[in-house]
């Protein structure tokens, strides 16, 4: 389970503003935010276990994330969805041809959004639906669902990204993301995995003892296509494990 807000504002000094947790157990492997060594074009982090990342950016301006869709009788999937993700950057297709590709295996993957953006332009594709769309200027939150579905955590988190557009710093963007206030028990979505599960999943950062928040990144990209990120990684209990800061 993961959760990104971020702001598209094409022609702006700070065209693109990404907030994002990846929530993940702690036990699977994971490399911390670098330039990968087998793609030098690619700055992201690693799923150790599949090969593949959940956020990152590429060359030529690229970037792209991937939440997975909570799906209650997770169907058994041949290949791992941070591929998707890996892939874009990697490459150099257009966003319309990889999303082509994408449509013709996308039945291989467990359910997911997948964010794809460059300079110019930003998509989003949710594979339950029928085809990926070009965003207009806005700002924007995914977790587990469709776009902008009126999650508690993702409405507060959204709502916190407006107030920090008008000068947006990484650190504000950090503790944005570190929030651990659950939803009233109400307001909760029925997702098929429990009330006790929804409750735990249910704040911006999750902390339990085996399954949490993993890493939040914090990205500003500039219009020249200079881009700062950053990312903190933590462990059990959301316990601390170090920061990783790039300017490219």
């Amino acid at each position: 389970m993961c959760l990104i807000v971020f702001a598209w504002r094409p022609g702006h000094a700070q065209p693109l503003v990404v907030a994002a947790n990846r929530d993940e157990f702690y036990a699977r492997p994971t490399k911390p935010l670098a330039q990968w060594a087998d793609a030098p074009q690619v700055y992201a982090g690693r799923d150790l276990e599949a090969g593949g990342t959940w956020l990152g950016i590429g060359a030529d301006g690229r970037f792209a994330a991937l939440t997975n869709i909570r799906e209650s009788h997770k169907p058994v999937s041949r290949r791992s969805r941070g591929e998707l993700v890996g892939d874009f950057l990697s490459g150099n297709q257009p966003i319309g041809d990889y999303f082509k590709d994408v449509g013709r295996r996308s039945l291989d993957y467990a359910g997911f959004n997948l964010l794809l953006g460059t300079r110019d332009e930003l998509w989003h594709f949710n594979s339950h639906q029928t085809a990926p769309v070009p965003l207009s200027a806005g700002v924007y939150g995914l977790s587990n669902a469709g776009l902008d579905s009126p999650w508690p955590k993702l409405i507060k988190a959204k709502a916190e990204l407006l107030k920090l557009l008008s000068d947006p710093q990484t650190s504000a963007l950090l503790n944005l993301l570190g929030d651990q206030t659950r939803a009233q028990t109400t307001e909760l979505p029925d997702t098929g995995v429990g009330l006790a599960t929804e409750f735990l999943l249910s704040s911006v950062f999750i902390a339990s003892p085996k399954y949490g928040t993993r890493a939040s990144t914090a990205l500003i990209v500039k219009a020249d296509g200079s881009r700062v990120m950053v990312e903190q990684s933590y462990g059990p209990y959301g316990g601390r494990l170090g920061e990783v800061r790039l300017q490219v």
